[in-house]
């Protein structure tokens, strides 16, 4: 038996009463419409504002909660109380994050952000080009997201506080000859980590197979990683991969973890035995890959507001989801994960 199956093995045979790491949607609402996001294709109109009444009652259904992510298919910033929800998850000892396209990131939520407690700051920052900003994410906002970060970071060295920042890069065949300038961004503004995280695709605007580089790097994509890998060393600054992947000097991706099973890799994957993502209407998806993968939206497991926590881990629907995923016909959202995208 190899490291990950055993890891496997005793998660499987310790599940908690209730999911230790929690996905909780606050908002379904944009201000964005990237091409490879399916809320621009599914639901460009929701607007679901989690409140943070609903938010207490998931969260105090929790009682083991150790990491909780505060982000789905919305931005975040959009949540008129996401900071307060940030610290309520603070004051019961949660690890929190988020990820963000920092473009609502105006003067009064910077300054809430930093003194809010939050553990990690993740931006979505997939272009280095205006244009192609455009392009990915829908809108012309790229100078505007940088004079965010920029202004950011400063707050945080005057402050002497705040979250660890990272740039999250979604690697496209359009985009990955920008992911060096990237990197010289994330050194201007001191950003210490630069992700390089795998398209997930559903087969609509640029979320398209075509578009995936997972291992279908040419020569010179791979250049363009070798580039990136120098300019972060030169910096100190990490560069990390979708699936515990290292990117070596030469452009290379090399797994640092064994694959579980070659003809079954989503069996990597420990979600169905951790975590539970809930969407802001209180739907419960077994992931936060659910929505772009598979039938629209994903399954669904249960919702919060119509049933405890406990009771929906427990579930029938999930003991049917889990034992699926175990089988060689997968769920339909997990039957490409560590093939086609990450585990």
């Amino acid at each position: 038996m190899n490291g990950i199956r055993h890891a496997l093995e005793i998660t499987r045979q310790s599940i908690a009463l209730n999911p230790t790491s929690l996905y909780i949607e606050v908002t379904k609402n944009c201000n964005e419409l990237c091409s490879m996001c399916p809320r621009t294709y599914q639901w460009p109109d929701r607007k679901d504002n989690l409140s943070f009444e609903h938010f207490t009652h998931i969260v105090e259904q929790s009682p083991g909660l150790k990491r909780a992510v505060l982000h789905g298919l919305g931005e975040p910033l959009l949540n008129p109380n996401l900071f307060q929800m940030v610290r309520y998850l603070k004051a019961r000892g949660v690890y929190v994050l988020f990820n963000s396209n920092a473009l609502a990131l105006n003067v009064r939520r910077r300054e809430e952000l930093v003194k809010s407690g939050l553990d990690e700051y993740r931006v979505s920052f997939d272009a280095a080009q205006p244009e192609t900003y455009k392009l990915i994410r829908g809108v012309n906002g790229l100078e505007k997201v940088k004079k965010n970060l920029l202004a950011l970071t400063q707050l945080m060295r005057e402050t002497g506080t705040g979250p660890k920042v990272s740039l999250w890069f979604t690697t496209m065949r359009e985009n990955i000859w920008e992911l060096p300038e990237v990197a010289r961004f994330a050194a201007t503004a001191g950003i210490a980590e630069v992700y390089v995280q795998r398209l997930v695709y559903f087969g609509t605007g640029l979320a398209v197979e075509e578009q995936s580089l997972f291992h279908k790097l040419n020569e010179q994509e791979q250049s363009a990683l070798a580039e990136t890998a120098q300019i972060c060393r030169e910096n100190n600054i990490q560069l990390a991969a979708s699936g515990g992947e290292k990117i070596e000097a030469n452009g290379t991706m090399q797994t640092t973890s064994e694959a579980l099973d070659d003809e079954r890799p989503w069996l990597a994957c420990t979600r169905p035995w951790r975590l539970m993502y809930v969407q802001a209407n209180g739907d419960v998806s077994p992931c936060c890959f659910a929505p772009f993968t598979g039938e629209a939206g994903g399954p669904i497991l249960g919702n919060v507001f119509q049933e405890k926590i406990t009771n929906i881990w427990q579930g029938e629907k999930y003991q049917e989801f889990r034992r699926a995923f175990l089988t060689n016909q997968p769920p339909q959202c997990c039957e490409g994960c560590g093939a086609k995208w990450s585990v």
